[in-house]
């Protein structure tokens, strides 16, 4: 186990034991702060499908969270990952379903889910690529990458969110403030400071929601609707039909899905202080490609690590496994039952986008901390900042250009994410390493 502490603020480790009362609450903590929603309703906007149609479709994705969740934190990559809905894929899902309908939507998910898998084992070739190609440079720039191609979709989120501006924005400032408070008393290792640490996100959701309802903006009609039990079943928007141009398309995407995991990969190492080895790398790539494949035979999207947990983590202190374990568990019982999940859309868009502001500069923070002993000399300097350039510039790129690129353009340039860490990846492998002077050459140098 690792040393508790060492350059980390993690103060419950990933294989300690917590009480099952207090690994729920910290993995409720984890559900609500994450907008799971988000991507499964612009998809099935996208799709043209009708209200019942687009609740079932939100609660497969919960379910296919969960099972993924599992997968992955037990038995792929052992470290406290909560998997989610990709934004990436959104694009080519609609493109798909659009042209050749459902049926061909999640018959190209399998073969895509399953190549992913094998590139971890039984061909072991994941890790391999992952350390010729991902040294510490990289893999930092990546983790502020991820931080920073987040924050913009807060802000979008608050501003864009049903009801007036200013409430929305004063909802969100109110969450945020909330937070930053409990991460600032929880600096106090004993009595409330450990309160208010553990329980920070909850506390900053519940003052959120508060706020909104003085302004009217909470609607929980939905739940009142909603029914208790819904079963899932296999392909529950038809039989899958297997178009070749849909699967190569879904295959390079997932390719894309997984450069952008892997990027939250690193950030929870280095938010745990847990070393990413070739044995975890591989059983990671596995545990991803099951989880997809498992989540799109119950008519779920493709999933990938959400970074803001990482963040969470970060801010609590506590990595057990127990916490995502139980956020997993919590994830498949909204799949299961309509009116909990009902009730995890009634949180308002502001509440939840403030927090996640504060969460993504924990992100970025630990993306800082991984290349702060970099030498930052010209070469290094533009590994870095080319890749953050591009990711502001993919942000603010207009939907009319994107739109009128091709297909497989609009898939990467749709995600902030994967054109910096791609960008990272290439300009790390084509620009020539300085030549280093020693430390004795550089003094007489300067003498």
């Amino acid at each position: 186990m690792e040393q508790r502490g060492q350059n980390t603020n993690i103060v419950v480790n990933i294989d300690e034991k917590i009480s099952w009362g207090k690994a729920f609450l910290l993995g409720m903590q984890h559900v609500l702060a994450m907008d799971l929603y988000i991507a499964p309703i612009i998809i099935a906007g996208l799709l043209s499908l009708d209200s019942m149609n687009t609740t079932f479709f939100i609660q497969m994705c919960f379910l296919a969270a969960g099972l993924a969740t599992l997968i992955q934190t037990i038995g792929g990559l052992r470290l406290p990952v909560v998997q989610g809905p990709s934004y990436v894929p959104i694009g080519a899902l609609a493109a798909i379903g659009g042209k050749l309908g459902l049926g061909a939507v999640f018959g190209s998910l399998l073969p895509g889910a399953l190549i992913i898998a094998v590139l971890g084992y039984p061909l072991k070739w994941f890790a391999k690529a992952v350390h010729k190609i991902i040294p510490p440079l990289v893999g930092g720039t990546v983790i502020v990458i991820v931080g920073i191609s987040l924050m913009p979709s807060a802000f979008t989120s608050i501003y864009s969110a049903p009801g007036n501006v200013g409430h929305n924005v004063l909802i969100a400032f109110v969450s945020a403030a909330v937070l930053i408070i409990c991460i600032l008393l929880g600096r106090k290792k004993k009595g409330y400071g450990t309160f208010f640490r553990l329980v920070s996100v909850i506390l900053a959701i519940i003052a959120g929601t508060i706020t909104a309802s003085l302004f009217g903006t909470i609607d929980f009609s939905s739940v009142k609707e909603a029914s208790w039990i819904s079963f899932p079943s296999f392909f529950p928007f038809g039989k899958p039909i297997f178009n070749l141009q849909a699967i190569l398309t879904m295959i390079f995407i997932y390719l894309v899905i997984l450069i952008e995991t892997t990027g939250t990969w690193f950030v929870v190492s280095t938010v745990t202080g847990s070393e990413l080895d070739e044995k975890r790398l591989n059983r990671a790539s596995v545990g991803e490609g099951i989880g997809c494949f498992v989540g799109s035979l119950f008519g779920g999207t493709p999933m990938t690590g959400y970074s803001s947990n990482a963040g969470i983590i970060a801010i609590t202190g506590v990595a057990s496994k127990m916490a995502i374990i139980s956020a997993g568990i919590i994830l498949v019982a909204l799949g299961l039952i309509p009116k909990l999940s009902a009730v995890i859309t009634c949180v308002p868009e502001p509440v939840i986008n403030g927090i996640f502001g504060v969460v993504c500069v924990a992100i970025v923070m630990n993306g800082l901390k991984v290349i702060q002993n970099v030498v930052i000399d010209d070469r290094n300097m533009m590994v870095i900042g080319v890749p953050i350039l591009l990711t502001v510039g993919t942000i603010v790129l207009p939907k009319e250009i994107l739109n009128g690129v091709p297909d497989f353009a609009n898939y990467i340039l749709s995600s902030g994410t994967a054109v910096g860490a791609i960008a990272t990846l290439i300009l790390n492998l084509i620009i020539p390493q300085e030549r280093r002077k020693t430390t004795s050459t550089n003094q007489e140098s300067l003498t």
